[in-house]
């Protein structure tokens, strides 16, 4: 038996409860999640989240308990050790770890932004760190990484003078991009 055939068959059934009106699977966990590393302030995140997205809520928390693990989780008393969370239909899990690690810009979400509007809004919410925007990234207040895009990037990026524009962005502006490629 194959590597892949032991992995199917080690997960053993699962069942599906059919389709919503989106096209995603309904009663079935995401089997990838994007987990996320917080200091100490997953909970503060997941709601500012789901406060910012359509369609997002906080599926649930577990928390440290009183009594202190070991002396890398002291003070976690109370903090997030496995928190849940939904953002426009994606599924996310956190966790309040410590200062051990930290974001960077090797791993960013991207949102795909309808009109210039919508890319306003985003930007104007999660653009927290001036020196890291460029081309339509930023790093909100947690030191997470957004790329905040029209979803017809590709279609605006019709020649080397849009790239040039583009590369000169720090918040993308789509009449920019639509004058350079014209």
């Amino acid at each position: 038996m194959s590597n892949r055939e032991d992995f199917e068959k080690d997960r053993g059934p699962r069942e599906v409860s059919g389709r919503g009106t989106s096209g995603e699977l309904r009663g079935v966990e995401a089997p990838i999640r994007p987990c996320l590393w917080f200091h100490d302030n997953a909970e503060e995140a997941m709601k500012f989240y789901v406060e910012l997205f359509p369609d997002s809520h906080i599926d649930g928390i577990e928390r440290y308990p009183d009594e202190s693990l070991d002396e890398h989780y002291k003070g976690m008393s109370g903090k997030v050790i496995n928190g849940r969370f939904t953002l426009n239909g994606v599924q996310f899990v956190c966790l309040d770890g410590g200062p051990s690690f930290t974001f960077n810009e090797a791993v960013s979400f991207t949102v795909a932004c309808a009109d210039q509007a919508e890319i306003d809004r985003y930007w104007q919410a999660l653009s927290a760190v001036p020196e890291a925007e460029q081309c339509g990234w930023c790093k909100d207040r947690y030191g997470v990484s957004w790329q905040i895009l029209p979803a017809n990037l590709g279609e605006l990026m019709t020649g080397p003078a849009a790239i040039q524009a583009l590369m000169g962005m720090h918040k993308i502006v789509i009449g920019d991009l639509q004058a350079a490629g014209a």
